[in-house]
């Protein structure tokens, strides 16, 4: 019996299972079920999507290059960690491009889109009524590039989609315990500007939103905590 053969890397089959790699970290990453600094083995990837280390390797570089994945020599591939300085970073190119965002999506509101604004609005407040915090978060996320999607900017999408992964390794590390990640009265909040195409608002949502969001993560450099234990201990 010949031995089964695994597609190479160039071929549609083996871009579509590079795509399930990629979308599947991804998933796992926005829905806090892979936690920052979790090692992604080559050979389990490759055993639960029937991939080669090749393509899984491909895979994992994709990520890198969008900052969700870190590759550590001699050690292999691992969620990434941000740092603070990132998670500022992150934040204000998000409040750079996203107001933006929803003055396209204002120009292009349709019955069809507002109609899956409220669609998705009423799902995020299910997920909250249930206490599905996996599903509040991804959806929270899906939420803003759904605007992104509904504006027509393919280049603003696809930066967005990156910064909204980060985003979500910066809330898991850095969200105070009694803050909710993302609100969907302020998703409401928005969705209503949009309705109105009014642009401003639209904006000034956005705007608000996103750094409310920031202002609720604890942004503490890691070497502020290092003390000697004698000045603990000792005390």
């Amino acid at each position: 019996m010949a031995a089964k053969t695994r597609p190479k890397p160039d071929t549609p089959d083996a871009s579509d299972r590079v795509s399930r790699i990629r979308e599947g970290v991804t998933a796992a990453i926005l829905e806090h079920r892979l936690l920052p600094g979790t090692k992604l083995g080559e050979d389990e990837i490759g055993e639960i999507y029937g991939a080669s280390r090749t393509l899984v390797r491909t895979a994992l570089q994709q990520l890198v290059h969008e900052g969700i994945v870190s590759i550590e020599k001699n050690r292999g591939a691992f969620v990434a960690r941000p740092t603070p300085a990132d998670a500022r970073e992150v934040f204000e190119a998000r409040r750079l491009i996203e107001p933006t965002i929803v003055d396209h999506a204002c120009d292009a509101v349709s019955p069809a889109w507002l109609d899956r604004l409220r669609r998705h609005l009423a799902e995020e407040r299910e997920a909250e009524l249930r206490g599905d915090a996996r599903a509040s978060v991804r959806l929270s996320g899906e939420f803003h590039r759904l605007v992104a999607e509904m504006s027509g900017h393919s280049i603003y999408l696809g930066f967005l989609k990156e910064l909204i992964a980060r985003s979500s390794l910066i809330i898991l590390l850095y969200r105070r315990h009694d803050t909710p990640a993302c609100g969907t009265d302020h998703h409401a909040g928005i969705v209503a500007a949009i309705r109105k195409r009014d642009k401003a608002a639209a904006r000034e949502q956005m705007l608000s939103h996103l750094t409310e969001i920031e202002a609720e993560l604890f942004l503490k450099d890691p070497a502020a905590d290092e003390m000697r234990l004698a000045d603990v201990l000792g005390a």
